[in-house]
């Protein structure tokens, strides 16, 4: 799927190799809009594919966060102020997963993650204007990290996404890229 990929803030350092992406963050990079900092920042990596109509995407991501901000994961966006982020984000010394939404203006929501966050999954749903966001520790079991509203579109560009907003040089493998049809499994069907 990656052959179907660009750039939007490509970054100097990254491979593609066998359906492997391995990137390296440049230096204060971000995706946020408005609230609470004050700030727009559009500078982070994201390594997307258009995507027209619902759909499901999914991939696995292995990074080492070592300061603060460092994230990686998965992103929709449509564009500069419409879209969502999701994955692992070094926050308060630990790794939390969260999401971030952001229609005009961003929200946050993160917990501290329990799993291993060197190495997980993320799966986006976009259907019927809602957004189902799940992670994975194995790739086989998707706890709901987030429903929301999610803006229709013509398409969507979906992809990898990365950024360290104090620093530069956080290394990500990104892997096991896959879009298809919107899954119909039952909200609370973990596989």
């Amino acid at each position: 799927m990656f052959d179907n990929c660009h750039w939007h803030n490509e970054p100097q350092q990254w491979t593609l190799h066998d359906g492997i992406l391995d990137v390296v963050t440049d230096k204060n990079t971000d995706f946020w809009r408005e609230t609470y900092y004050g700030f727009e920042r559009d500078s982070g990596h994201l390594f997307g594919a258009k995507v027209t109509g619902d759909f499901t995407a999914s991939f696995r991501i292995q990074a080492s966060y070592e300061s603060l901000y460092d994230q990686a994961g998965i992103m929709v966006r449509i564009d500069e102020r419409r879209w969502i982020k999701g994955g692992i984000e070094l926050s308060d010394g630990a790794a939390c997963i969260g999401s971030v939404l952001t229609v005009d203006r961003s929200d946050w929501s993160t917990a501290a993650y329990d799993g291993r966050p060197e190495d997980f999954y993320l799966r986006v749903t976009v259907k019927n204007g809602v957004l189902r966001l799940q992670f994975s520790a194995d790739g086989k079991r998707w706890p709901l990290l987030r429903l929301c509203p999610f803006p229709n579109a013509q398409s969507y560009l979906v992809g990898p996404m990365c950024c360290t907003p104090e620093r530069e040089g956080l290394q990500v493998r990104f892997s096991e890229f896959q879009v298809g049809p919107p899954l119909d499994k039952a909200l609370h069907d973990l596989s």
